[in-house]
Parts: structure tokens; sequence; C-alpha cells
């Protein structure tokens, strides 16, 4: 069943595509959107082994050239150095103005070779094929792309939109249960964001924290209502003017656990978990929300089987440090977003460092 999902924006429009097998389609879902003959196809070691034969023969079929360019696996190797990488792939194999990247990954791939796209040649053409349930529903839409800093999460980047997302859930099969749960967080954060029945949905669910537990047609709903979810917003504010900041829910402090953690002890969804309840308890603490609410959405957390305290070790100075290099900081307050109700959240910098303290003890 194939869900089509257009991301409405000025310049350049695109379709997010999602049905089992749609990797195969690949080639046949590019040739008609004028992308040139050669591809770069950036991946990492893991994903590659399962998927890269496929999506090279189906690119080749529809008469694209291919060269691949595997970078290592991890997010410590978001960097500038890795990015050179992809440079120097592209300039040995002349991938011109006309020709296009393709990331067959998760959100670090995407991110990396979205940023590359962005700036090889001052902008070349750009496909998302994410293999990951995080970056299926979040990391590759948007046009979010970059890389890290020693100091801070995400600090180098560009906004460069895609011109393609496939989605093919079956890839899903050969991902790690840590990375499923990772993607959850992401999944949850939606329907606290935006919406509230895709949260009640997921609340009716025995299980989350596994993919083949889940019912019958859960992960086709959680797939398209999330995309659709990101694709709103998107559309709305394409470059984080004001609204698309409220994806950004759960990351403030999510960003800062990850970056002073060395990317190591945790994984994205797993600190945008912590991040999330430490959120929701700000809110709490801020009276802009109720028990109740915080309660419920602490639940389905733990239900997916995500962390909700700190990594042990790390110092809650530290963490109030690292909120000030956010990239969400402006006029030098720290700006979180805070819920108020399921499917409704707000931008805040009222938070202060002693509320900050009070809810992460």
């Amino acid at each position: 069943m194939l869900s089509t999902i257009r991301v409405s924006l000025p310049q350049q429009s695109y379709e997010i595509a999602i049905a089992p097998q749609a990797l195969d389609e690949l080639g046949a879902k590019m040739q008609p959107l004028n992308l040139g003959k050669k591809v770069l196809l950036v991946s990492n070691p893991t994903v590659f082994e399962h998927y890269g034969e496929r999506a090279i023969a189906t690119l080749a079929a529809a008469g694209f050239e291919v060269v691949s360019c595997i970078l290592p696996d991890g997010e410590q190797y978001k960097s500038l150095q890795t990015i050179q990488t992809i440079y120097d792939t592209a300039l040995e194999n002349r991938i011109e103005r006309s020709s296009t990247m393709v990331a067959l990954g998760g959100g670090v791939i995407g991110d990396m070779t979205g940023f590359a796209a962005a700036t090889w040649l001052r902008g070349i053409n750009f496909v998302q094929v994410p293999t990951s349930l995080l970056a299926m529903v979040d990391a590759s839409i948007g046009g979010k792309t970059g890389v890290n800093h020693p100091q801070g999460k995400n600090l180098i980047g560009a906004f460069y939109q895609p011109r393609l997302v496939l989605i093919d859930p079956l890839v899903l099969e050969t991902l790690p249960p840590r990375e499923f749960r990772a993607g959850m967080a992401e999944v949850i954060k939606y329907g606290v964001i935006w919406d509230a029945d895709l949260f009640a949905q997921l609340e009716r669910s025995p299980q989350l924290d596994r993919l083949q537990d889940l019912p019958a047609g859960l992960l086709q709903e959680i797939l398209v209502r999330s995309c659709q979810s990101k694709a709103d917003v998107v559309a709305k504010d394409e470059k984080e003017a004001g609204l698309r900041a409220i994806l950004n829910y759960g990351h403030t402090i999510g960003h800062a656990i990850e970056s002073l953690t060395g990317y190591e002890t945790l994984i994205h969804g797993e600190a945008v978990a912590i991040g999330m309840v430490a959120a929701s308890r700000i809110a709490l603490e801020m009276g802009m929300w109720l028990p109740e609410c915080h309660a419920r959405q602490l639940a389905l957390i733990e239900k997916t089987g995500l962390p909700v305290g700190l990594p042990p070790g790390l110092e809650i100075e530290a963490i109030i440090d690292t909120l000030k290099l956010d990239k969400k900081v402006k006029a030098g307050r720290v700006r979180f977003i805070l819920p108020t109700d399921l499917g409704t959240v707000t931008i805040s910098d009222r938070v202060s460092p002693d509320i900050i303290r009070k809810v992460l003890l």
C-alpha cells in the first residue's frame, strides 16, 4: 500500500513516498525528477551490506551511473572531517552540478549527505532513503542538514530540502531493537506537540518496544501520521522562524546530554526521551500543564523501553552551561518547548536555571 505525503514549500515542494518494497522503486521514482545521470550513493557499512546492492541495482536499471561512498557508523563521526570524505569521492568521480547525492541510512547519514549536497558546487540534487525509524519519521524530512561541533550538536549546517524522500518500512526488519525504540521517541514527540490522536493510538497498543510486537497496521499509521505532522509544520515554517521550533521538543536538554556524553553513552532518541520527561517536569513546575498529562507521557515513554532519567555521572551545572550553546538561544536566553496539553506546546524563554536544577535532581 503506497501512501504519499506532499511537503508543500514556496520554492521546492517534494514527495514523501511510503510503501513496502519501495526501495526497489528508487530508480523509477527518481527518473522523472530531472536529477542528472550521475548518482553518489552515501551509506555506512552496516546499511550498505543489507541494502546497498538493491539500491544500486534499481538506480542502474533506471539508467543512472552510480558510485558509492561508505562512511563510518555513529554520531561521533558526524563531523566536517567525515564530510571531507564525501567531497573527495565527489571530486574523484566528477560529480557535477546536475548530479544527485542519495542518502541510504539513518539520521547521521542523511544529515551529512544533505550538508554535502548543499555545499558541493554550491548545491546539487539530494534524495533521502531513510533506513531507521528515527530517520523515517523525522530526520529525513524538512531539509535540516549538518554536522556536530565538538562543543555542540548540529551547530554547523544548512536548510536544504531533498527532491524526494522514499520510505520502505520493510527495511526496519534489520534495525536493531535499541534503534527502533529510539525512533519511537520522535513518534511520541509528534503525539505531544501536534497529534493527540496519534498519542492515544500509541497508548492503546499493548507493547511499543519491539517492531514485531506492534499491532497490525500500526507501523504504517505511525509512519504516515508522523511524516504528515512534520510536513505540516515544515510547510508553515520552513526555516524555523517560529512554529518549526516546536519540533525540538525534548531536544534542548537532549542535545546537551548527547554533547556532554560524547555521543557514546546514549543514542539520539534516548536523549530526546530524557529531554521530553525533563520538559514535561518543567511545564508541571511552571503550572503549564496537568499532572495527569505528565503521567501519561511518562507511562508511554516507559512502555517504549526508553530511559527517563539522566545517565550516571552527569553534572547538572554542566548541562546548564551547555544549554547556552543551543541553536535555539535567542538574545542570550534558552528557549524551551513546553507542553500545555496533549497535541499542544508553547515556546518559552522564561525557564530559570533554578527550575532546571529542580527538575533534573
